[in-house]
């Protein structure tokens, strides 16, 4: 339960990665995706593995009931179906078709569907999927026709449709030329209108080979990294669920734009959150009486005449000077617009110059999009090479969208990296750091503390080796948020109570014990003297009647404002400071809005000022 949650964790935070993409800073309106589970259900699919391992459909319907899941509760709009082929029953539309049993047709996953399917898994499932589909001949033209049906008669715009055909047999058909024919070409027929054919095969026998029938049917991998997927047959439920996850969601960029290298040199990339928190969903509005979500609208009225405004009635107004400055929506837009959305590149740096401090905010990832602009894969690897080579980044000037201010940011290069097994674990491209501008930088004044002595210092260390570990963030899960995503699922499920959690950012105190031995009695025999109890209360400060101490307070003489007006610097300084200065100048400050401060305190000096002269 608990690798299933985990994965349901993964799933919501891939959610929030599929965002709208933009090219050129246009919007693109997406539709629903839309997946078909299409399940052999010959005999072979129901023999158990060794030691009481479950049997491949067995495997396959905890595959199907994690999706349902994890569907819920990340994109409850998107459409799932499940279809068994090769059954001795027959359920279709208007039953066109022998031996395929249509179990859920393409609709948005629900409670009542994940109970269907937790009703097939097991002894007891294995037992009702005999006595409900059966087992029967294999035409697997048939199912594939059949599922081109189902994407027929929906009449929403789908943006990405997925087929995975889960099965053992390498040759389905049993060598008819005939049957493997007619799947081949509903295969082609099926992948003109837009459906990707996936294959999730099982553990066989004597092993499973793709090229007797299956490297006809599927669709070609989308990246290199999907080569390795598709050889190696999965006989493991981690393994299963890992394939599926890998594919089950498209990749979708936050942005498609334009890295312009020089004049007339444009590569087309695409920007890709890597990772990103997972959130408990926000909560929704309901209608007392129809349980309906609520919808709000806003609108605006003129506060006199009470008649409605329309947005092109409504202007926006600024305060400088003591003068209100009316402007138009459009021109407030043209203020805001500083260039098109895209990278320009200004230069290369060494890598010495960035620094850990240099990172404010989480990186994003640039990857060449071909299809955009043709030579953009090539032009951009010899980037990533040339970078890589001379250990250097590329400094850009950087605009993600439409009416967004710049920020300055620096490429850094990041090379391909494949496992023992030649599967893609780290993909090459650029990862995006967000610099930060002069005024981020703060200057802190940290207390001071005695320093430790170098026999403290190594016995720390000794310490911190034995407490490392190698981190996987797979391995934490959020506690609050698998509590919220179980009841959730106990609410919907009817169950009589949710799942216990297992909180794993709790320190396992026995295990950190026994790694550390005597070595945390050593150290505290360092640095604590002997008669020190860390449970005793420390004792209470002497009063010396001053009471609590003040920071001092910070008073500008005029000749320091005057410079702050001349400047332009009035907003650097902090409220406080800006009441005391008013109140120098014998001006009643009621409100605490920074702004009408300053503009108060401009407008006196710059009178004062006139006086003078």
């Amino acid at each position: 339960c608990s690798k299933k949650q985990t994965w349901m964790k993964k799933q919501t935070m891939e959610h929030y990665q599929s965002w709208i993409g933009l090219s050129g800073g246009d919007y693109k309106i997406t539709g629903r995706d839309s997946l078909v589970f299409l399940v052999d259900a010959s005999k072979e699919m129901f023999i158990k593995g060794e030691d009481g391992e479950p049997s491949n459909f067995d495997m396959t319907m905890q595959v199907v009931r994690t999706v349902y899941t994890s569907k819920i509760i990340s994109s409850d709009k998107d459409l799932v179906a499940l279809v068994f082929y090769g059954t001795e029953e027959s359920k279709n539309p208007r039953n066109s078709f022998k031996h395929v049993y249509v179990y859920h047709d393409l609709s948005e996953p629900g409670a009542k569907r994940v109970q269907e399917v937790d009703a097939l898994r097991g002894e007891k499932g294995a037992k009702l999927a005999a006595e409900t589909i059966g087992s029967g001949e294999t035409s697997l033209g048939d199912a594939l026709w059949c599922c081109a049906n189902l994407y027929s008669d929906i009449k929403l715009r789908l943006s990405h449709k997925r087929l995975m055909i889960f099965t053992c047999r390498d040759e389905p058909h049993g060598g008819d030329s005939v049957k493997d024919r007619q799947a081949r070409t509903k295969a082609s027929d099926l992948k003109e209108t837009g459906v990707v054919i996936d294959l999730m095969h099982l553990m066989k026998p004597g092993g499973f080979d793709i090229s007797l029938f299956f490297c006809d049917i599927v669709s070609p991998p989308e990246d290199e990294s999907e080569l390795g997927l598709q050889l190696q047959p999965s006989d493991k439920l981690e393994d299963l669920l890992k394939r599926v996850r890998a594919k089950e969601l498209k990749k979708r960029a936050l942005a498609r734009l334009n890295l312009c290298l020089g004049e007339g040199i444009n590569v087309a990339v695409g920007i890709y959150a890597t990772a990103v928190a997972a959130r408990k969903p926000g909560s929704i509005k309901l209608y007392r009486e129809t349980n309906e979500p609520v919808r709000s609208k806003t609108r605006t009225f003129h506060t006199q005449t009470g008649s409605l405004l329309l947005p092109s009635e409504i202007k926006k107004a600024q305060y400088y000077g003591g003068k209100e400055i009316v402007m138009e929506r459009d021109e407030v837009d043209a203020i805001k617009k500083f260039d098109d959305p895209g990278l320009f590149l200004i230069g290369f740096k060494p890598m010495e110059k960035l620094k850990l401090h240099h990172h404010i905010r989480p990186a994003v990832f640039l990857y060449p999009e071909e299809d955009e602009v043709k030579g953009s894969s090539c032009l951009f690897s010899a980037l990533l090479k040339k970078c890589s080579e001379r250990n250097v980044f590329a400094l850009c000037r950087f605009i993600s969208r439409r009416n967004y201010p710049p920020r300055f940011v620096a490429l850094l290069p990041q090379n391909e990296e494949l496992d023992e097994g030649k599967v893609q674990i780290t993909p090459p491209g650029f990862n995006v750091i967000y610099l930060p501008f002069a005024d981020d930088f703060r200057t802190l004044d940290p207390p001071q503390f005695p320093s430790a002595s170098q026999t403290q210092v190594d016995k720390m260390k000794e310490i911190v080796s034995k407490l490392r570990f190698k981190y996987r963030s797979e391995g934490f899960e959020n506690p609050v948020i698998q509590q919220h995503f179980r009841n959730l699922e106990a609410l919907a499920l009817d169950m009589m109570a949710p799942e216990e959690i297992e909180d794993l950012i709790m320190p396992k105190v026995d295990q950190i014990d026994q790694r550390l031995g005597p070595l945390v009695q050593e150290f505290k025999d360092l640095v604590y003297p002997a008669y020190y109890n860390p449970e005793s209360k420390p004792a209470a400060k002497p009063d010396t009647g001053g009471g609590a101490e003040k920071k001092p307070k910070v008073e500008l003489t005029e000749d320091e404002l005057k410079a702050h007006v001349q400047n332009n610097t009035l907003v650097k300084l902090t409220v406080p400071v800006l009441k005391d200065a008013c109140k120098q100048f014998g001006v009643r400050t009621t409100g605490t809005k920074k702004q009408e401060l300053i503009d108060f305190l401009f407008l006196v000096i710059t009178e004062h000022s006139r006086k003078i002269t």
